[in-house]
């Protein structure tokens, strides 16, 4: 159920959620296992026994991570498998989710437990979505969650329309949805600057394929098309 990327990093594929009846678009939970052993989970997924069992495998859970204010439906039943992480949120959603208790907010500085190793940025602009995007330096990977897809055919009729709908079929590219929540283009292309100077090859993203290699190019590809590079 899990699978390695790289060393010290690992993603597990939820291939059956369904944003709705139909409508299988997956998604995605990625683990990184810091220095001192313990764990940092990013978009907390639907658990199962063998998946807990799997995951302490790795090593102890630290840090669960909601990077947005969309990627949170199963943060409660992750906190009570691991009651000890620490919670952190993306902007916005403390008051969306009012039931999580302890948690803290993401920004622009990582938690001293992951920034070695991990580093971290506030998209700016969009704060209905409120997307805090990451870099693991130790295997070069970007973190992205909804920002970006990486869509080829999706096996179900349903996935493929919303996947056409949005406008992300086919490649790297940012969807109309997150077009639309951007407010303010000028703050949000302000921080993939900064993401963009990031040393990083690998993408991975909460939908689609992973992208292996050509991070850079591509992400700055998908964001020049909807006008959002300085280039």
């Amino acid at each position: 159920m899990i699978r390695q990327l790289d060393s010290e990093i690992w993603v597990i594929d939820h291939a059956d959620f369904e944003l709705g009846p139909g409508i299988r678009i997956g998604t995605r939970t990625t683990v990184i296992r810091l220095t001192d052993g313990g764990l940092w989970v990013h978009s907390p997924g639907p658990l199962t026994e063998d998946l807990i069992q799997e995951i302490n495998r790795l090593g102890p859970v630290r840090f669960l991570v909601a990077p947005n204010t969309f990627h949170h439906l199963f943060v409660s039943e992750n906190c009570t498998a691991w009651p000890s992480a620490k919670l952190y949120v993306a902007p916005g959603l403390s008051e969306k989710r009012k039931d999580l208790s302890g948690t803290l907010e993401l920004g622009t500085d990582p938690d001293p437990g992951w920034s070695a190793e991990v580093d971290q940025c506030l998209i700016e602009g969009s704060p209905r979505l409120g997307e805090v995007v990451f870099r693991h330096g130790a295997s070069r990977t970007l973190i992205l969650t909804d920002w970006v897809f990486n869509v080829g055919r999706p096996d179900s009729l349903g996935a493929r329309f919303f996947f056409t709908l949005t406008g992300v079929l086919g490649g790297v590219s940012v969807s109309r949805l997150i077009r639309f929540l951007t407010r303010d283009k000028a703050a949000a292309r302000r921080s993939f600057e900064r993401v963009l100077q990031w040393d990083f090859n690998r993408i991975v993203m909460a939908h689609g394929d992973v992208l292996e290699q050509g991070g850079p190019s591509c992400l700055r590809g998908a964001l020049s098309r909807i006008g959002m590079t300085s280039d």
